[in-house]
């Protein structure tokens, strides 16, 4: 465990997400999701975590780690067809995280993923984080329009809204 990433956790905590994601933002956030939700029949879920805090933080858990673990909590691997996405920025650590449900996954790869996550990065890296967060969620959709298209019937099985944590 780093005291150099302890201390930036515990100095930046939770304020830093609210200032760089303003209620503008999120709803700006949420539309940009809504408009590629309906280019495909994929769930896109967007999460921002100012800074770890207890257990996580102490256990030295990486983002990664931290984005499987919102995965799960947010069930986002429980829709029909395995589509399910997670776009998950660790602020502190300035860490973008994809976590694909196996359905999107198998046809994308962590190739596709990690070159979205950095391109977000070197967004948030000029102090541009919407314009970062929507040019992934845009670039995520585009790779779930590619192999799952919208179909007939298209129920919206996860929010839209953001969550900041």
């Amino acid at each position: 465990m780093s005291i150099k990433r302890v201390t930036r956790h515990l100095l930046q905590h939770h304020w830093r997400a609210k200032r760089a994601f303003p209620k503008s933002v999120l709803d700006r956030i949420e539309q940009a999701i809504k408009r590629g939700e309906a280019s495909h029949s994929g769930q896109v879920r967007f999460v921002v975590e100012g800074a770890l805090d207890g257990g996580p933080l102490f256990r030295n858990e990486p983002a990664r780690e931290r984005a499987l673990d919102v995965f799960s909590h947010l069930r986002i691997w429980d829709t029909a067809h395995n589509n399910g996405v997670l776009i998950y920025l660790l602020l502190a650590d300035r860490d973008v995280e994809i976590v694909a449900d196996r359905g999107i996954d198998a046809k994308v790869g962590a190739g596709r993923w990690e070159q979205i996550c950095r391109a977000m990065e070197a967004e948030f890296r000029s102090g541009q984080f919407e314009r970062g967060v929507i040019g992934g969620i845009e670039a995520v959709s585009q790779e779930l329009a590619r192999h799952f298209p919208p179909q007939d019937t298209h129920p919206n099985e996860l929010p839209d809204a953001p969550v900041v944590m």
